[in-house]
């Protein structure tokens, strides 16, 4: 996108089509879990101990990644909504301030994560026996999570200016790298020591770092006017207001997920090491079912925010509902048709029968779960574009910790359903946030909540 297009007759939002801006989303959200399904495929063949050891350190590391996000999406509304309103030079300003703060934040997350890795596992109940193995990982691989955080700010400015297949490419490749260097690394090939785990945190660790530098490169090569040095250390109050207004709420949304099912983690821990690796594995699979709706919701996000920016209310309250329908649709045709092989896909991790069968019972009630949330990983993200951030972290804090955490302890724990009492709870609590957050979408308690004011545009009239 060239400046002149981003001023020109021709409107930014009007020059992206959903179709064309979602399918690398899709595929980039696929490929980058693949990185962490890769380390729980290949460590499988070393014993189902080490991998519900990772997987829950994983659980950590993605609770990590899920924060960095927060300026992200912060950046991704607020450069989506400069750009539809004709102002590219502030977007590239706004752009290089995120990275700079999310620079920092990982530098304090790696910090965290090396000191306090192995408290954290200990509080979550994870068995003593696998403490140390998860340990070596999360140290390796926490101490360079900040590489992570700049890679996630930088991808949220490429996609924003609607170059998202740049960020699938590298995505790519990086997960080629790493799963060559995993081959290499834990099985101890082409002449190198066998070194297991720590074999896939060094892959995971090396592959990232590759990425980050072939982002930088895109970086300079694709936004319309380029970040200079001097933007990344200036630190414009009313910039860091707009970006932290969206993404904090957002953040704290995050953090609420991630930390109530973490404290369901612990649940599970209780009921035993068996449903523990059939939930690691269930998550395995069932985050490929959430990447189609988040690739939807995160490109919807971004055409939304050009319409808003642009004052084109009225064209994004359709969007969304168009989004809705193809999203919805599409989730329940793929859940159905997968979970016909849910016992072959399960059997890809692990041939013990009693996780086969506990996790084929999770993968079935699915079906009910995945279209449920679809509505949060959809209208979530639409309402952020639109500047309405607040609604979405407080009813998802009501839910999460009034519902989902009571309700699988109840279910899993002291009705003694088990894991699939826990999958019950997950789905009451998606279903119930789903349809709050397409209720608020409805109302239009969103309008007039854009972070700029459109370039030319007088059209943001209520719809």
């Amino acid at each position: 996108m060239k400046e002149a297009d981003a001023l020109g007759a021709i409107p930014s939002w009007k020059r992206l089509g959903l179709f064309a801006v979602t399918w690398p989303i899709f595929v980039d959200s696929v490929l980058r879990m693949m990185l962490g399904t890769a380390d729980v495929f290949m460590l499988s063949r070393l014993s189902d101990q080490v991998t519900g050891a990772v997987g829950l350190a994983n659980e950590i590391i993605i609770f990590c990644i899920l924060m960095f996000g927060f300026v992200g999406i912060g950046t991704s509304v607020a450069v989506t909504q400069y750009l539809g309103a004709g102002r590219p030079q502030e977007a590239s300003k706004i752009s290089a301030l995120a990275i700079t703060i999310n620079l920092i934040f990982g530098i304090i997350i790696s910090m965290v994560l090396v000191i306090f890795g192995e408290s954290l596992m200990k509080l979550m109940n994870l068995p003593a026996d696998q403490v140390g193995i998860a340990s070596v990982y999360l140290k390796i691989i926490g101490s360079f999570i900040w590489t992570e955080a700049l890679s996630y700010a930088i991808s949220s400015v490429i996609r924003s200016n609607g170059y998202t297949r740049d960020v699938m490419f590298v995505t790519l490749g990086v997960n080629l790298i790493h799963v060559a260097g995993n081959f290499t690394l834990i099985f101890g090939h082409f002449g190198f020591p066998e070194l297991g785990v720590t074999g896939a945190a060094i892959s995971t660790v090396g592959s990232r770092i590759l990425g980050l530098i072939v982002l930088l490169i895109i970086l300079y090569r694709r936004l319309p006017v380029p970040i200079r040095l001097k933007d990344y250390l200036k630190f414009d109050a009313r910039y860091v207001k707009q970006i932290l207004g969206v993404g904090l709420p957002a953040a704290g949304e995050h953090l609420s997920w991630q930390s109530q099912h973490m404290m369901i983690v612990s649940f599970i821990n209780i009921i035993g090491a068996s449903a523990l690796s059939a939930h690691v594995y269930v998550m395995n699979i069932t985050n490929y079912f959430m990447a189609l709706g988040m690739a939807i919701g995160a490109g919807t996000e971004i055409i939304i925010g050009h319409m808003v920016g642009a004052g084109e209310v009225k064209a994004a309250y359709h969007r969304l509902l168009k989004s809705m329908r193809i999203t919805f649709l599409t989730t329940l045709l793929v859940v159905g048709t997968v979970t016909w092989f849910r016992k072959d896909l399960l059997g890809l991790f692990t041939d013990n029968p009693d996780i086969i069968a506990m996790g084929s019972s999770i993968l079935l009630l699915s079906v009910i779960l995945e279209p449920g949330r679809t509505f949060n990983l959809v209208v979530i993200n639409s309402l952020r574009a639109a500047g309405d951030a607040k609604f979405p972290v407080m009813m998802g804090v009501v839910s999460m910790w009034g519902v989902a955490v009571p309700l699988a302890y109840w279910l899993g724990v002291h009705s003694g359903m088990g894991l699939l009492g826990i999958w019950i709870a997950f789905t009451v609590d998606e279903w119930l946030r789903g349809l709050m957050m397409m209720l608020r979408w409805k109302s239009r308690a969103w309008v007039g909540k854009a972070l700029v004011k459109p370039h030319n545009s007088t059209n943001a009239a209520a719809i």
